[in-house]
């Protein structure tokens, strides 16, 4: 077993084994080869706008999972296939489920530091910056250099924990242990675009995907360093609002006080769902949502600072949906995400624009119905004097109405969240604070939205997020990285996680 050291020491100082299973030479070993691997990994582009790009990644994990003895499928959707994977079924032994993605955000190569966001550079920290280096620098260190990092899409997000995980079986193999379970992992293609053909894909093949426990590798852990599991996630929705001046961007001197200025109005009526602090005003948004004293004491044993955070996001206050950061993630959100209209800065033009434009999203929690919320906004937008179109207007719409809003919407990914009491959710809590000496940090429901909601609602199975990389990471932004450390916590805690049995 390996010996209990602080989080912290693992990161700076290597991580130190016991020759009775895991010696310290076989873990560098992996994490080198993970290194490796992850780079050919990275390599392949994985924008889910492109279905040959998804089809390499499918093709690099078709032989990296038979290279481990695992049958495979592509599982048929309505866009493009999904990834699954399973070892030799074996009765009267549990089943995991692992779920994580294979897609990644779309890159802008001119803001990223390296030329291509998908050839993965080795960085080392050095004067508050991280410079390039080589695989012949790293072997040259005495032990592995944990606070180095790794540069490229999807490092972290999603294709890091994978590789991990294959590291782990190999690790597994090497030392002739068995795995009490059987084991299953389905890989998202689509994730990063709301994984809309996924629920149709569960339902399709419930009966190959059924399971008795949900693990998702996605997300950052705690900033603290210190183990986490995260035992829910928010859901997600949007909204795309549109309102409407001229038929054409207008002089500014000629029309400025006669033309209705269509930023105005989105701009009043955006400014009308929210009050100064932050919270929603529309009647009925935070419905049926209350935090009892138990769960507050639970909030606060996650060891945020929220000094830190306003610190670290250079903010001088805060909304106030919640007394303090993980009791503001127990509501849904409303927010403007982007905004649109006219031209600025060099590009500004003296004009009255035609159009204004708002993309919202709304993160939902287990209380709250998606289809609900969008609902409510959209009445108070009617209730505003606005009449609500699906299309472009025609020019009768245009004379008819004196308010007009366009409305589009995505579909619903529900929220979910795990009781912290459940059994499996206590076994992979004791299994982290034996192997890394340390609490265990516990989130109630996490800010992000991983959508799982279809595994739970038609496998009626419980989930937990165990989130395998560094909270810096900057998934979904350039210069996206994962810890070399991380890749040594993820190894190990897949070890013992599949190699532990569980008893209920």
């Amino acid at each position: 077993m390996i010996k209990k050291y602080s989080f912290y020491f693992l990161l700076c100082f290597g991580l130190q084994l016991n020759a009775q299973d895991l010696a310290q030479s076989q873990l560098h070993t992996k994490v080198r080869n993970a290194i490796i691997e992850l780079k050919s990994f990275v390599a392949l582009p994985n924008d889910a706008q492109f279905k040959d790009d998804i089809d390499d990644n499918l093709f690099w994990l078709r032989k990296a999972f038979e290279r481990r003895g695992f049958n495979t499928a592509q599982l048929p959707s309505e866009n493009l296939d999904l990834f699954f994977a399973a070892t030799p079924f074996v009765e009267d032994q549990p089943t995991l489920l692992f779920y994580m993605h294979l897609d990644g955000q779309s890159v802008e190569p001119s803001k990223w530091d390296q030329a291509d966001p998908y050839q993965m550079v080795i960085k080392k920290p050095m004067d508050q910056q991280f410079q390039p280096t080589t695989m012949e620098d790293l072997d040259a260190q005495d032990q592995l250099p944990m606070d180095w990092r790794l540069f490229g899409r999807s490092t972290s997000d999603d294709k890091g924990p994978i590789v991990m995980f294959l590291q782990a079986i190999d690790l597994i193999r090497e030392n002739q242990r068995s795995i009490p379970f059987n084991i299953k992992v389905i890989l998202d293609g689509e994730e990063e675009k709301g994984s809309k053909p996924l629920q149709g894909v569960v339902v399709q093949n419930k009966e190959l995907l059924e399971a008795d426990y949900l693990i998702i590798a996605d997300g950052p852990a705690h900033r603290s360093g210190q183990p986490t599991i995260v035992y829910g996630c928010r859901g997600i929705t949007t909204l795309s609002l549109t309102t409407y001046g001229p038929i054409l961007p207008q002089h500014s001197g000629h029309y400025g006080n006669y033309a209705p200025n269509p930023a105005l109005d989105l701009s009043q009526l955006l400014a009308g769902m929210k009050d100064r602090e932050g919270r929603v005003l529309i009647d009925g948004y935070y419905q049926g949502i209350s935090i009892d004293e138990e769960t507050e004491a639970v909030l606060r044993e996650v060891p945020d600072d929220d000094q830190q955070i306003q610190q670290q996001l250079q903010i001088g206050r805060t909304d106030l949906v919640g007394a303090f950061y993980q009791a503001s993630l127990q509501y849904p959100s409303l927010n403007i995400r982007g905004l649109q209209s006219g031209w600025v800065g060099s590009n500004a033009r003296t004009i009255v624009p035609n159009t204004a434009t708002a993309e919202i999203d709304l993160r939902l929690v287990p209380e709250s119905d998606g289809d609900r919320l969008k609902d409510l906004v959209k009445n108070y937008i009617k209730n505003q004097g606005y009449t609500i179109i699906e299309e472009e207007p025609t020019q009768e719409q245009r004379l008819q109405n004196n308010r007009l809003i366009k409305i589009g919407e995505r579909g619903v990914t529900d929220a979910f969240r795990t009781d912290l009491n459940h059994p499996f959710g206590l076994h992979i809590k004791s299994m982290l604070e034996s192997e890394f000496e340390q609490d265990v940090v516990r989130i109630r429901i996490m800010g992000g939205t991983v959508p799982i909601a279809a595994f739970i609602n038609t496998l009626d199975i419980p989930a937990f997020i165990l989130p395998m990389v560094n909270h810096d990471n900057n998934q979904h932004s350039p210069n996206e990285n994962l810890k070399i450390g991380q890749l040594a916590y993820g190894i190990s805690t897949y070890y013992r996680l599949l190699t532990e049995p569980f008893a209920e």
